[in-house]
């Protein structure tokens, strides 16, 4: 092969029609490839020489060492109980109370236990009194609520007008005669059926809101038809004992929450 590529250069030389520079850049990179491929094949065939000589004694090496870890082999740990393993946590047997070894202890904690508690339930009713206690009325408002008025100065057949809650108040001081004619008045006769005993605590005080039942408005005293009450904006009349008589009211006049706290004292509210 070698010779043949030697003599085709040479033909190639002697028949070519190029420059002499031309001939010796094309003769140097020939010279290069053959260079190369003579390279290649040396190496590959040192390396395939490389292998023969060492695989035998690798792969006797290799057996020889597995036929002594068959020969040598030892039986593999065998795996510890689960009572031999134990446990990292032996809170529960030494804290643990004996009840029959040590009685005192369990009263002492039976004793522990009801006093947390009881103060745990001591501290929630302390909080719900005064949560309780907040939302009731103060001082202030408690004393608006009720008022006091002394009813010594009014003569028989004259009527007072009070505030209480920011309401006008009537009070009136009936005469015997005025007493018997509203007790003979018949209940068919009313419109809110109502008995003069039932609206007095006493029959010669006659205590009612001076608010008519029809609008709100204040009625006028000693007027009407009834010798009572007037109202002049939808012309309601009221009896001496506050019931309505004759007009658009639908109600008597509301009798408010009251008591004698003397002779002559009345508590409103």
């Amino acid at each position: 092969g070698e010779a043949g590529g030697d003599t085709q250069y040479r033909s190639f030389f002697r028949h070519s029609n190029l420059p002499i520079h031309q001939l010796v850049e094309v003769a140097t990179m020939n010279a290069f490839r053959l260079a190369s491929r003579l390279s290649t094949r040396a190496s590959s065939q040192v390396l395939s020489g490389g292998l023969r000589s060492t695989a035998t004694p690798s792969l006797r090496l290799a057996q020889g060492f597995q036929s002594s870890n068959i020969s040598t082999s030892l039986p593999a740990p065998k795996a510890p109980a689960l009572h031999e393993l134990g446990s990292v946590d032996h809170s529960f047997e030494d804290d643990r109370i004996d009840r029959v070894a040590e009685p005192e202890r369990r009263a002492f904690t039976y004793l522990l236990l009801s006093g947390v508690r009881f103060a745990y339930a001591s501290t929630a009713r302390v909080l719900v009194v005064k949560f309780v206690s907040s939302m009731s009325a103060s001082a202030d408002v408690l004393a608006l609520a009720s008022a006091e008025f002394d009813v010594g100065g009014i003569q028989p057949g004259k009527t007072i007008t009070v505030k209480w809650r920011g309401k006008p108040v009537f009070i009136r001081h009936r005469t015997p005669a005025e007493i018997a004619t509203e007790a003979s008045v018949s209940l068919a006769q009313l419109r809110d059926e109502e008995t003069d005993d039932d609206r007095t605590l006493k029959p010669e005080w006659l205590v009612v809101l001076g608010i008519c039942t029809h609008l709100g408005c204040v009625p006028i005293n000693g007027a009407g038809d009834y010798n009572g009450w007037f109202c002049p904006c939808h012309g309601s009349h009221y009896d001496v004992s506050g019931r309505i008589r004759k007009g658009p009211a639908p109600l008597n006049l509301e009798v408010p929450p009251y008591k004698f706290t003397g002779d002559t004292k009345i508590l409103i509210g």
